[in-house]
């Protein structure tokens, strides 16, 4: 038998050695924090229980803060090792006083990063009550595109897809199809009109044919209930295709198989735009949907991503980039890739900080399926593809200043 205990000494000493390691390890962990604020209003309706038990098509399924809390924990490893602490601090407001003085007070405190989590008008209004500083916005739910042109900001950045977006990829889908001519149906809320803007610039854009608009309104008075009949809104007219712009989605939701002539839906039912899918099956998709269904017990939803999307942009800037104030940069940067499992190369757009991105054409709602991913073959930009969804620089009347040609380097 061979005798070992020539090699106690040794091992002693290597046991210290790593205790060391992981004491200092320890020590940095606790040097380094960041703190991401999740901003939201506990009464914001897009999140009324009875609204999320209908699960209207393109609608949240519920609050997005469980994609931001994912992409935490997947990061764990890399934090760890970079002596990194992330934590989530939730902000719930009232009003957009409320949530100035809070993202203020939190600022003052060393907080840099917020995900907004607020509808279109309250975003607007934040927009501009923001003063010029160093910390960063995130909107993860509104896909309102005056929050990426007129109403644009330095501070703010977006990872949902607008609704400019989502025309597009929806338009480009059409003239694949050769479904050129297009009925439209829309709604008479602030929300559809602003929708519809879009859709028919879309239309205009992709050369697709708009053979007639009709507006329809759900109403209790039985002098406007005509408006809602979908067989009067699509009788005598031959279309390839219905496109129903309905921000709420009840509408939408009833269009398909009571058309007069039997033509496809899409739009905000049928077959329905969207940042992200739980069907998605490429590029590690399954793996993300599986681990986000078991920490939030249901399906992914494109306002889920757009949390987790902005959650893994802050923490990979973080590991390179440990000051705060060199943030805003190095998310603008040219070198700056992100991968949010869509299987393209993702990264911020200078002009207005939309955040370049693949979008679903998906059907069937939660389970359903994925008919494509814009953008389609054939579509091209001269400098990136992507590009052909949403406003395209000389487009834009936004203009957020000249992009870095490097970002700062981990120090």
């Amino acid at each position: 038998m061979i005798k070992r205990t020539g090699h106690q000494p040794v091992r002693r000493l290597l046991q210290a050695i790593f205790a060391c390691l992981f004491a200092c390890m320890g020590v940095t962990a606790q040097a380094r924090e960041l703190s991401i604020a999740v901003v939201s209003d506990p009464a914001d309706p897009r999140y009324d229980a009875t609204r999320l038990d209908k699960n209207y098509p393109g609608q949240p399924l519920g609050r997005p803060r469980a994609g931001a809390a994912l992409a935490i924990a997947e990061s764990e490893f890399s934090l760890r090792q970079a002596g990194l602490q992330v934590s989530l601090v939730d902000v719930e407001v009232d009003n957009i006083e409320d949530a100035h003085a809070k993202i203020d007070a939190l600022a003052k405190k060393g907080v840099a990063h917020f995900l907004l989590d607020l509808p279109g008008p309250a975003m607007e209004e934040l927009s501009k009550a923001i003063q010029p500083g160093n910390v960063l916005m995130f909107n993860v739910s509104a896909p309102d595109a005056r929050l990426r042109r007129a109403a644009c900001n330095a501070q703010f950045f977006h990872t949902l897809p607008d609704e400019t977006m989502r025309a597009d990829a929806m338009a480009q889908f059409l003239v694949a199809r050769k479904w050129n001519r297009v009925l439209l149906l829309s709604g008479t809320l602030p929300a559809d009109q602003a929708m519809a803007a879009a859709v028919q610039n879309a239309i205009k854009r992709y050369g697709l044919k708009l053979v007639a608009s009709k507006a329809f309104k759900l109403s209790n008075d039985p002098r406007e209930r005509d408006m809602a009949n979908v067989a009067l809104l699509t009788a005598g007219i031959d279309t390839d295709v219905i496109w129903v712009v309905d921000s709420d989605g009840e509408f939408a939701r009833d269009v398909p198989y009571h058309t007069v002539l039997p033509r496809p839906v899409v739009g905000s039912s049928g077959l329905v735009a969207e940042g992200w899918h739980s069907s998605w099956e490429r590029n590690g998709a399954p793996q993300l949907n599986r681990r986000f269904r078991k920490a939030a017990r249901r399906p992914m939803a494109s306002e889920d991503w757009a949390a987790w999307m902005a959650t893994k942009a802050i923490i990979d800037v973080a590991l390179r980039v440990p000051d705060a104030r060199e943030h805003r940069n190095a998310l603008r940067s040219q070198e700056l890739v992100l991968d949010g499992f869509k299987g393209a190369r993702l990264s911020f757009r200078p002009w207005d900080q939309q955040l370049r991105q693949p979008v679903f054409l998906a059907h069937g709602g939660i389970g359903g399926g994925i008919a494509g991913a814009a953008p389609f073959e054939g579509f091209l930009h001269p400098k990136n593809n992507l590009d052909t969804l949403g406003a395209d620089e000389k487009e834009s009347p936004c203009r957020l200043g000249e992009v870095p040609a490097a970002p700062g380097k981990a120090k």
